[in-house]
């Protein structure tokens, strides 16, 4: 079965319509319950509610700060960041439904992506000889979360790292889809079962699996290659979904590091899908509801009808760092000692009118306060100002300051062959917001830049496969015709191509002729004043994600290597400025490539 990737702001619209019938649809009264468990009869209750509240891809936000501005988080859309906010709300719906009536689980991607959360798996690490606890694992104790699935940037600092904060959780990280690369045997718990407890009745047994993303075996390559693999996600639904129904469970949960809309990135890299809780809920029968995760997005409540069954399948998703709160609450009535779930309904709640738990911030202030003091680190001066603000269209100073440090990195590390062929290099725009201030320049600033931990490779492709790699490149824009004027708000992020998946090459001329369809793009690419050739090598300096094969881009993952690094990116950019001493653009500034229509320039 082939499933087209929906646009996402379609999709997030469409489930947001969906969601809001479904709300409608499936609640059902509390009051039989509630009579029930306090009124004067002695009899067990018939039925019963209880709610799962969800987080998901919260990436080591714990305040509502951005440490890139060392200033509270903002937006155009007035959201707050941070589990300090979310731990408000997750104490209001446990005294509204009662203590014993909730359980709170997340969906992945909690120890990467912030500066708190580098500072404590690189600057003072947690694996380190009475290293400190992580702040994430501190925060989620304190909440008293019941289960996590794996994220797949869970991986980024390394299984030991990883290890060391699963020990440091009073709750399990599940992965049913995580095994032991030798054995095929669990690497990690694959689910858990809590009971909810009912005065004079039978427990109600919750059974909650956790999968996580295949595309761990891509983008992870370097940390678990060899050690760890990662099937797909229904394959092993349908393996573990039997398993807690044979246990006895009343309800069974689950919560997906992967998307519902069906697609992938990685084109036919792997034989599984990166986005598949909709083809879990439509494919194994047996599951309630499902908190999903991954693609940072708000899906309030959406319904997928499994193709067995007949039944509907409730997701939800909260969207990412703090964001939302989802909510699942769920109506069961007693049959025969069995219970029954006879409705379910979800929404997304938003924490950014409550204040920040003021236990999270007794606990964890003085880890963030060490941090703001980090990024705040002078490593040396600028000369101009260098922003990231049309970095998307335009070949800016910033983006060349990139390619400048990974093309003086790999430089030494080649072979005497190698050092003799062309040196080039490839780097996306991570982030819109991104700026280098004229004068003092600290971490943060450098943080700002380059936001993921990724490491430095150089790979060898020839002219042919560097023109396809730019043409895969290039589907980022949206067609616009010669003589249409260029609008800048709707020109990128064509077929769902997000900016971090968007390369630009330096060391070579290109245009990008935006007028033309997707795989004609590419046009007078040159290197050192000449075409070039089909047949000419070239060293292309390339960050970890992509080289193993993260966004699908065509040849790079299996083309030879000619350097690498366990060494970040982002520290190597650290050390050059500090080296330097002051960033000069003049340095590195190069215009490579341009837009154009027709062959005629665009900015």
């Amino acid at each position: 079965m082939t499933h087209s990737p929906m646009n996402r702001r379609e999709f997030v619209k469409k489930s947001a319509a969906t969601g809001a019938a479904v709300a409608a649809a499936g609640a059902v009264g509390t009051g039989t319950a509630e009579a029930a468990e306090n009124g004067p009869s002695a009899k067990a209750p018939r039925t019963w509610s209880f709610s799962i509240l969800g987080t998901t891809d919260l990436h080591g936000h714990v305040f509502d700060w951005d440490y890139y501005a060392d200033a509270p988080y903002t937006d155009k859309t007035g959201n707050s960041v941070g589990v300090a906010r979310v731990a408000t709300l997750i104490k209001q719906q446990r005294e509204a439904k009662g203590e014993h009536r909730v359980l709170l689980v997340d969906a992945g991607d909690i120890i990467q992506g912030t500066s708190l959360a580098y500072y404590f798996a690189r600057v003072d690490p947690i694996t380190g000889t009475g290293g400190p606890k992580h702040p994430m694992a501190t925060a989620m104790n304190q909440m008293r979360y019941d289960a996590a699935a794996l994220g797949n940037h869970e991986f980024n600092y390394g299984i030991d790292t990883l290890r060391k904060f699963e020990d440091q959780c009073d709750f399990p990280l599940l992965g049913a889809n995580a095994l032991h690369a030798d054995s095929l045997r669990p690497a990690f718990q694959p689910y858990t079962v809590k009971h909810i407890k009912v005065p004079g009745a039978p427990d109600i047994k919750v059974g909650i699996l956790g999968l996580t993303n295949p595309g761990i075996a891509i983008w992870d390559k370097d940390n678990v290659g060899g050690k760890l693999v990662f099937p797909g996600l229904v394959e092993q639904a349908k393996k573990y979904v039997p398993r807690l129904r044979a246990l006895g469970c009343d309800v069974v949960f689950l919560t997906d590091h992967s998307g519902l809309d069906g697609s992938s990135s990685w084109g036919d890299s792997l034989p599984y899908v990166e986005n598949a809780s909709n083809l879990v809920a439509e494919q194994v029968p047996g599951i309630d509801a499902i908190l999903v995760g991954h693609t940072h997005v708000e899906v309030p409540s959406y319904t997928v009808k499994n193709e067995e069954t007949g039944e509907d399948v409730l997701l939800s998703e909260p969207y990412c760092w703090g964001y939302r709160l989802s909510v699942f609450d769920f109506e069961l009535e007693l049959h025969r000692g069995q219970w029954k779930v006879t409705g379910k309904k979800a929404q997304t709640l938003n924490p950014n009118g409550v204040d920040e738990d003021p236990e999270i911030k007794k606990l964890l202030e003085a880890d963030h306060e060490l941090v703001v003091k980090y990024v705040n680190t002078p490593v040396g001066t600028c000369t101009a100002d260098l922003s990231g603000a049309e970095a998307c269209w335009k070949d800016v100073p910033i983006m060349d300051f990139i390619h400048k440090v990974q093309i003086e990195t790999v430089r030494p590390g080649l072979s005497a062959a190698d050092a003799a062929l062309p040196l080039i290099s490839v780097a996306a725009p991570f982030s819109r917001t991104a700026d280098i201030p004229q004068g003092n320049v600290t971490i943060k600033d450098i943080a700002g830049l380059y936001i993921y931990d990724n490491t430095l490779y150089a790979k060898k492709l020839t002219g042919a496969q560097l023109k396809d790699y730019l043409e895969y490149a290039a589907k980022y824009y949206h067609q616009v015709p010669a003589g249409t004027k260029v609008d800048t708000a709707t020109l990128t992020n064509a077929n769902s191509f997000w900016d971090y998946m968007y390369d630009t090459a330096a060391g070579v001329d290109y245009e990008i002729d935006i007028a033309q369809p997707e795989g004609s793009r590419i046009k007078n690419l040159s290197y050192d004043g000449a075409p070039v050739a089909d047949d000419q090598v070239f060293v292309v300096a390339v960050n970890n994600y992509r080289s193993n094969g993260g966004s699908g881009y065509p040849h790079i993952a299996t083309a030879e290597t000619a350097y690498s690094s366990p060494n970040e990116i982002r520290d190597m950019m650290i050390d050059y400025v500090t080296a330097t001493k002051s960033l000069d653009p003049a340095d590195f500034a190069v215009t490579n490539w341009k837009l154009t229509q027709d062959g005629t320039p665009v900015f």
